[in-house]
């Protein structure tokens, strides 16, 4: 396909696809910068990135800094919850807040962006399962139990092998948390979770479940990634994992970190469980480095950068998927629709 001829279809795609990003850490920087007195962050500071890029739908994950545990994890993550609903009042036409697949369409054909919550790490609730049902009611429709550290719940992933990792699976309030969470119609997800609590989450599990950012292990080595065995119990469940765009989790090495390195990814796991259970869940990190103490960054293998340029930078990943001779049926079904179809499945 000549290069103008690829820049069209990757635009009419773009035009054509409900296009979601499944992991975007949105709220954090939104609490912050609110606290600093500005209203209209995502209006001002986001909207016009996700417009660019295309994006639909945007699934907010509610992250709690390790600064803040254990006494003002319940606190920060309401505050991020209401600064959510601020947003929205101070700009309607502009974004909504999505629990359903419904609510999905809904925004895609009033011209808004979606956005969903999720947790990445249930600190919140601290032991209190009676607080699940509140963040539900609020909208939480997606649900890690650990990020990459412990809490009560079980134990998270390290980012590499060289770090002595946590091998503890999903303690017994875990188990609580999956069967309440499924109950009220939350979806599991399993990035950041260690190799024996994904076991432990895809035995208990009743419906699909997603892995939000993870890439293949087989191509960059790293805990944070998936096994072929992973995926496949994963695409079994009827579920979907997307593809990180972060440099430590998508390569080995700064220098490989590209979106070919993205392309290999998917190609590689598509192989393993096929076009329809891989999606999209970038984790766009860079504009998140001015909050990240020293000590926060020690913890990396590596200093990460973002490779895809923003969420204006979409198109780049479009084109070299093309190029490998990925179809235009193949990345609609990548870009948002299979999320979506996990979305009809659980959230209705």
């Amino acid at each position: 396909m000549k290069k103008e001829k690829m820049e069209q279809t990757a635009a009419a795609i773009h035009q054509k696809a409900l296009s979601i990003d499944a992991h975007f850490d949105l709220l954090f920087d939104v609490a912050a910068q609110r606290e600093l007195g500005r209203k209209q962050v995502i209006e001002t500071d986001h909207l016009p990135q996700f417009i660019k890029g295309g994006w639909d739908v945007i699934v907010s994950s509610i992250f709690i800094d390790d600064d803040d545990l254990p006494e003002m994890a319940l606190r920060k993550a309401l505050n991020q919850v209401s600064c959510l609903y601020s947003e929205i009042d101070e700009s309607p036409d502009k974004i909504m807040l999505c629990k359903s697949a419904a609510d999905i369409m809904q925004a895609k054909q009033s011209g808004k962006v979606g956005i969903m919550l999720s947790f990445e790490g249930v600190e919140p609730l601290g032991t209190d399962i009676s607080l699940l049902r509140m963040f539900y009611e609020l909208g939480v429709r997606m649900i890690g139990l650990t990020w990459s550290r412990r809490n009560t719940a079980g134990d998270g992933c390290a980012f590499d092998f060289k770090t002595r990792g946590m091998t503890g699976g999903i303690t017994d309030f875990g188990l609580t948390v999956i069967e309440e969470a499924e109950r009220l119609g939350m979806i599991m997800d399993v990035t950041h979770i260690n190799d024996e609590g994904f076991i432990d989450i895809m035995e208990h599990s009743t419906q699909p479940v997603i892995a939000s950012h993870s890439n293949s292990r087989v191509i960059t080595e790293t805990p944070r990634n998936l096994t072929d065995d992973q995926l496949q119990k994963i695409a079994a469940s009827g579920g979907v994992a997307g593809i990180n765009a972060v440099s430590i989790i998508a390569a080995a090495t700064d220098e490989g970190a590209t979106v070919e390195k993205l392309v290999d990814h998917i190609e590689h796991m598509v192989k393993v469980v096929g076009t329809e259970h891989i999606g999209l869940g970038l984790d766009l990190c860079d504009m998140f480095k001015k909050y990240t103490s020293p000590e926060g960054r020690s913890k990396l293998p590596r200093t990460s950068f973002d490779v895809v340029d923003t969420h204006s930078g979409l198109h780049a990943l479009t084109v070299a998927l093309l190029r490998r001779g990925f179809t235009k049926e193949d990345i609609v079904k990548i870009y948002g629709r299979n999320m979506l179809r996990v979305y009809e499945n659980v959230l209705g």
